[in-house]
């Protein structure tokens, strides 16, 4: 496993000594007036809202069907300290649906307390009128409620039950959330027959982490057709998780995050096998079993390699008398993006036929690249389907195949052993290009050999370059040229906001972003329809300022650092930047006619660290009337762990402040 997801997934496993038996004494239901005096809490003075407590539990128990079943149970209660809190009183449960049934929600209780006159009034959740059930999709679906009679300073609670007859679907843990929490726990017991392996992430440590072994009775009947109920009790070994937290901060979603449930406290379990009385087996398979699987799942794989006779005649139009094996990989590549229709980006099995698809023209990501992975095997060229998990979705794991972790499939062509990575899926995007989402790390080959590939931000550089000059006209006005040349996904941005608003808005809004006073005429953008490559832009303009006696110039013409993307004071979880930045900014400017210069901002030079990961430069200097600036950001990495973060934050501080200042002209005299 590579370090980062290693520093993503790995929890303080520390408890503390002495604390081993420490409980929580809330309980349900007991509510004092003195509860409601705490208006702030020293974890968060400015929280919305504070959660007392959270606990859970999951007891593994004998059922009626000749098997056993999931109990879960939660309690949570919360402090709701001002309006900017009451989404917390918005709750949602999500349930397990399957071909065997769905999990079943029971002994649901929600109260909201306000405090009236000195008294505690309860206003308890109708079950029958205020729940309400949403499908998700073929797995799932919600209960949903809202405590009633919700107030600035109330305190809520609720508490149910999950029974569940899916013994894979053993609950998770959120430690952390959207709101400090004082207390949260969460206990398992699991009997010797079944195996589950843990996954922990977040970087908060336990207060309390217990296992202790002791021994469980099981009670197990089963209804044979017309036949007597059979009926089987038996002792088995059970080992008893705990874990607590204690006063855990919230969580929230900052700059250059690839999604905050990476980084969430919580603790998650796979079903891992089976032991006696069941007969022993493994649950969990390899990585070359799950792609032997995909390969052969008629939703995946199969559709790939089955007599495709009707793909040929498209290939042959889509090859258009391509020569070598990469202009026909181009050639099929473009067809296949430039006449589909994607409508869901989060998908990694087919809903319809790869024939009914191409008929259609319309797809999800899965459906369209698996098209191009059978249209390019169809023309002899060596392509795989590949699985990932986009950042928007969270980190996959190396070392086991949860393909529920994955939410999107890409196409991999080998040619002459250099490998190109395609998505036909967006309609702008080139040739051997992946939208930066898709830099999440860890990605697996469909094929026989599970080939397991990764995927990081830091390959990916947007390298950028403005370039202006700015002189003064034969009647002492300054006039100017701009030459940009935006970086590869600033590119793709823009060619969708030119495609949909066209050329002349677009210029329209860079008029805006610079100053009334300018003047934009020859505009032109090259490369718009050459997806592979970057746009370049150019346009000139005159400035039209009057003549004071004194003239502020911000030279960065709009190009700038406006803020600081790092605004918080500390940050508790890495910095993931979508890519690694080269951005230089060249001007040549006439000091303007009339006119001496009275202040220039001074020169800089700082490195980001003492490993060279960075750099920023502003030179400016003026020699017989020129002035003469290079802003130069380069930042050679794109992950960045929390204790970075500082210098990370000075690092932009500065830029933001050398980008705003500006040089003063002084008249003549």
């Amino acid at each position: 496993m590579s370090f980062r997801l290693i520093f993503a997934a790995t929890l303080c496993l520390h408890a503390c000594i002495g604390v081993a038996q420490e409980k929580s004494k809330i309980k349900f239901g007991k509510i004092t007036a003195d509860d409601f005096k705490q208006k702030f809490y020293s974890i968060d003075s400015n929280a919305n809202a504070i959660v007392i407590a959270d606990i859970g539990s999951t007891e593994i128990v004998g059922n009626d069907k000749g098997s056993f079943s999931l109990e879960f149970t939660k309690f949570r209660r919360v402090h709701i300290i001002n309006k900017n809190g009451y989404d917390v009183a918005n709750v949602v449960i999500s349930l397990y649906t399957g071909n065997d049934g769905e999990e079943e929600l029971k002994s649901l209780k929600a109260v909201t307390y306000t405090l009236e006159n000195g008294e505690v009034v309860e206003t308890k959740l109708d079950n029958k009128s205020s729940v309400f059930k949403d499908k998700i999709n073929k797995n799932w679906v919600t209960k949903k409620f809202t405590f009633p009679n919700i107030k600035e300073g109330a305190i809520i609670e609720f508490q149910y039950k999950i029974h569940s007859d899916f013994i894979f679907n053993l609950q998770p843990w959120k430690f952390q959330g959207s709101y400090p929490c004082l207390w949260s726990e969460y206990k398992v017991g699991i009997p010797e027959f079944y195996r589950y392996i843990t996954l922990a992430q977040g970087y908060q440590p336990f207060y309390i982490k217990d296992e202790t072994n002791s021994r469980g009775n099981y009670a197990v009947s089963e209804v044979n057709g017309t036949q007597a109920t059979q009926r089987s009790n038996f002792s088995a070994g059970v080992t008893d998780y705990r874990w607590v937290m204690k006063d855990v901060p919230a969580l929230k979603e900052e700059k250059y995050t690839s999604t905050i449930n990476n980084h969430l406290a919580q603790i998650e379990f796979q079903l891992a096998g089976y032991a006696a009385p069941f007969t022993p087996k493994n649950v969990m398979s390899s990585w070359p079993d799950a792609c032997e699987g995909l390969l052969k799942d008629e939703d995946f794989g199969f559709q790939l390699f089955r007599d495709n006779g009707w793909l040929g005649d498209v290939v042959r139009d889509a090859e258009k008398g391509a020569t070598t094996e990469l202009e026909k990989a181009r050639n099929i590549f473009t067809y296949v993006r430039d006449n589909m229709t994607c409508v869901n980006h989060n998908r990694i099995k087919l809903e319809k036929s790869l024939k009914s698809v191409l008929k259609t023209k319309i797809g999800n990501e899965a459906e369209i690249n698996l098209l191009l992975t059978a249209m390019l095997t169809k023309a002899g060229l060596t392509a795989d389907p590949v699985i990932l998990s986009t950042k928007s979705h969270g980190y996959t794991y190396a070392l086991y195949p949860l393909l529920d972790r994955f939410n999107y499939v890409i196409t991999r062509l080998v040619i002459d052993k250099s490998n190109y990575y395609l998505d036909a899926s967006h309609t702008r995007l080139g040739f051997n290009r992946l939208e930066y989402d898709a830099y999440n790390g860890h990605a697996r080959v469909i094929n026989r050999n599970a080939t397991a590939i990764e995927f990081y931000s830091d390959s990916l550089r947007e390298v950028k370059l403005c370039s202006v000059i700015i002189i003064n006209d034969e009647k002492g006005n300054l006039t100017g040229r701009m030459n940009y040349a935006p970086g590869f996904y600033e590119s793709y941005s823009l060619r969708d906001h030119i495609k949909e608003k066209g050329k002349d808005n677009f210029f329209s809004e860079i008029k805006k972003q610079l100053n009334a006073d300018i003047d934009i005429f020859n505009p032109s953008i090259d490369s718009v329809d050459v997806f592979e490559e970057p746009l370049a832009i150019h346009y000139d303009f005159n400035i039209n300022s009057e003549k004071e006696d004194i003239r502020y110039f911000n030279p960065m013409l709009g190009e700038g650092w406006k803020e600081n993307p790092f605004k918080s004071a500390e940050r508790s979880y890495p910095i993931e930047m979508p890519y690694t930045i080269d951005e230089t900014y060249l001007l040549k400017l006439d000091v303007p006619e009339g006119y001496i210069t009275d202040e220039l901002p001074k020169q800089i030079r700082v490195k980001l660290n003492e490993f060279d990961d960075g750099f920023f430069e502003y030179l400016v200097s003026e020699s017989n009337g020129v002035i003469s600036l290079r802003s130069r950001i380069c930042l050679k990495r794109a992950f960045y762990s929390p204790e970075e973060y500082d210098v990370l934050r000075e690092f932009f501080n500065l830029v933001v402040k050398k980008h705003n200042e500006q040089i003063v002209f002084k008249k003549k005299k």
